[in-house]
């Protein structure tokens, strides 16, 4: 295996890993200020165990979380060195930022684990509001650094080195409006699923109480807010696509031929060959709507590039039908959802035993969803490592032994999700300290 190569399934690999525990990193301090703000204010047991659960498995999420980054950070030095001496200059201030928030993360993180028998309750609930900030600036920071990638800004470079930078005008490039919002909603959003499909199983399982009841309704609550604000944005994120990375589009859309009055032709599978679609369903003129608010609007096609600077187009169009397809049934099911809770009532349990699978298989596929919306950004800006500015091939290593390193970091993930399979397996079976139902269970002594 060449180096390229091994360079980019390596990081391909990290990446996949990491964005799981990142995402949820971001997502699940939100949930434990909802479930405990709630115990505090209405004196429920219930709620309390369910953040006492959550805040377990959030601090093994958080370990593995940070394992994984840290090892991408190694990655970036010693699989992209030519990469990092060029962009460290002008990404170096988000990624330093990303440390403080991290840290800050960190501290409020062992504040809160060891804090429940130490602290006031109302000290111990406020905790939570540092961990929500750090977690989602953390992730903000990082993303910055990524859309810089998509679109480079605030540095000037003479003979290919780096000789001015404006260390803010790269970190608020073109693309960090749209992808920073896109991305953290996706955390938040895959986060509610993930744990909705948590209860969901165990209400299939016959585990029919207030503990579980509430468990997916928080949720399910959760993914069904952000789902529809993550589509608006989204479909903001493809116009700014259309606007500053055409090529990329082109990918996403399977657009071969530059075309005014665009159709929109989702799924399908691109032929390279003859430039067509296979197996779509052709909607005229939607694309060049969806792009640039005009039906009659000129979309460019991958026909203005050479053909080396093309995309992975068929792995870019793949992805990016995914993840909108999931998209909309990530609507379509928590409506599903509140239809029935409002007509059986919220005290009583679920009435349909497809709803519930439904929301089962939903958990996966929300993070199907989060993996493709990543691969839609990777691999429809490449060949570029940095757009227009710096090809794959001219950042990754000359140095030998890169396959090794490759087979050195898929044992990590392998070993650290083996792991926290065990650990979340071993959290979920521990059993409460009280009968979900029984509405005199012990409240913390200092509350009320």
């Amino acid at each position: 295996m060449d180096n390229l190569t091994a360079a980019r399934t390596s990081m391909g690999v990290s990446l996949a890993f990491h964005i799981i525990f990142a995402a949820l990193g971001v997502g699940l301090p939100v949930l434990l200020m909802v479930a405990e703000g709630l115990g505090l204010r209405n004196r429920d047991a219930t709620w309390y165990a369910l953040a006492r659960r959550w805040s377990k498995a959030f601090g093994v999420l958080f370990v593995v979380g940070a394992v994984s980054g840290t090892t991408l950070s190694f990655e970036f030095g010693l699989l992209w060195p030519r990469f990092m001496g060029f962009a460290s200059a002008v990404i170096g201030l988000p990624f330093a930022l990303e440390g403080f928030a991290f840290f800050l993360e960190a501290i409020f993180l062992g504040l809160y684990l060891y804090g429940w028998e130490r602290l006031s309750p109302r000290a111990h609930w406020l905790c939570t509001i540092p961990l929500v900030v750090a977690g989602a600036a953390s992730a903000w920071f990082v993303v910055t650094a990524n859309a810089w990638m998509n679109t480079p800004a605030g540095f000037t470079s003479v003979n290919g080195k780096v000789i001015s930078v404006d260390p803010i005008a790269a970190i608020l490039n073109p693309s960090t409006p749209t992808e920073t919002i896109h991305t953290l909603l996706a955390c938040y959003q895959v986060t509610g699923f993930a744990v909705a499909a948590v209860y969901a199983f165990a209400l299939l399982r016959g585990r029919n109480d207030t503990y579980h009841r509430r468990g997916l309704a928080l949720g399910v609550l959760l993914g069904s807010v952000i789902a529809p604000i993550q589509g608006v944005i989204g479909d903001a994120s493809a116009r700014h696509v259309a606007q500053y990375e055409p090529t990329k589009l082109a990918a996403m859309e399977a657009l071969f031929h530059t075309t005014t009055g665009a159709a929109e032709r989702p799924f399908g599978i691109p032929d390279l060959t003859t430039g067509q679609v296979h197996f779509t369903i052709e909607i005229p003129k939607l694309l060049s709507w969806l792009a640039f608010g005009d039906p009659n609007a000129t979309v460019q096609g991958l026909d203005a590039v050479p053909r080396q600077y093309w995309p992975d187009v068929i792995t870019t169009h793949l992805a990016f039908d995914t993840m909108v397809g999931l998209g909309i049934l990530m609507i379509l099911v928590p409506i599903w959802y509140w239809i029935a809770w409002y007509r059986r009532g919220k005290a009583t349990p679920v009435a349909s035993t497809w709803l519930l699978r439904a929301l089962v298989a939903l958990g996966p596929l929300s993070f199907l969803a989060l993996e493709a919306g990543w691969i839609v950004t990777e691999r429809g800006r490449q060949p570029w490592i940095i757009h227009n500015v710096m090809l794959v091939k001219d950042g990754v290593t000359p140095a030998p032994g890169v396959g090794l390193s490759l087979l050195l970091f898929v044992g990590i993930y392998v070993a650290l999700a083996v792991t926290t399979v065990l650990l979340l397996r071993r959290i979920g079976r521990q059993p409460k300290a009280f009968t979900a139902d029984e509405d005199h269970a012990p409240l913390p002594a200092e509350v009320g």
